[in-house]
């Protein structure tokens, strides 16, 4: 009966190791997505912004870019 309760002692440590190292990596792993997540963020604000700004200049290159990254098929 002490032999099962050591057993059950030392399992739980080994487990709530094993939990830290996980969640450790698994911690810096989510931390480098939603920094990336950020970054593309702000890169798509960035390029709506200059988008609408050519929009409002010249209406004529707005249409160019929106037929160039639509994805629609090119005809030559």
């Amino acid at each position: 009966m002490l032999r099962t309760l050591f057993t059950i002692g030392v399992m739980a440590i080994l487990g709530l190791f094993v939990m830290r190292i996980a969640f450790g990596i698994l911690g810096g792993v989510l931390g480098l997505f939603i920094g990336l997540a950020f970054l593309a963020l702000k890169i798509v604000l960035i390029g709506a912004v200059a988008y609408a700004v050519i929009a409002v200049v010249s209406p004529n290159s707005a249409k160019r870019l929106r037929e160039r990254f639509s994805g629609a098929p090119t005809t030559y």
